[in-house]
């Protein structure tokens, strides 16, 4: 069972997922933390979202997706905002995944299907 004990109330978070399925998932889980959410369905708008919102505070960015792909959108971001925490997200658990995620400018990484309590942990990480 979730612990209710995650509080990011006021934080905004953008979540870059082309899925419908997905997104509704991460929004339902994070709503219950009280953060403020944006969305992009591809990497061209995660980057605009990222330029025009300079109060992100973290980024949780989809891999595969249409347009421009996670990894060059967070690489994009980088270009203008060094700081700010993303999360890769992806389907593919592949050996180096991670390691491709990161040197992209990730700064962390978790694989799909996501489990819950991992990721708001790991999302307390860079909130707290």
């Amino acid at each position: 069972m979730i612990s209710d004990s995650f509080n990011f109330t006021g934080k905004h978070i953008l979540i870059a997922e082309d899925e419908e399925t997905n997104y509704f998932y991460l929004e339902t889980v994070l709503k219950r933390t009280g953060a403020i959410l944006f969305r992009a369905k591809n990497g061209e708008e995660a980057v605009q979202v990222c330029k025009d919102h300079a109060d992100l505070d973290l980024v949780l960015m989809d891999i595969k997706m249409p347009e421009l792909n996670g990894l060059d959108a967070t690489r994009m971001i980088r270009e203008f905002n060094a700081k700010l925490p993303i999360i890769a997200q992806t389907a593919y658990a592949l050996v180096g995944e991670r390691n491709k995620c990161l040197s992209a400018g990730c700064n962390d990484y978790i694989s799909k299907p996501i489990n819950r309590e991992s990721l708001l942990r790991m999302m307390t990480n860079y909130l707290a």
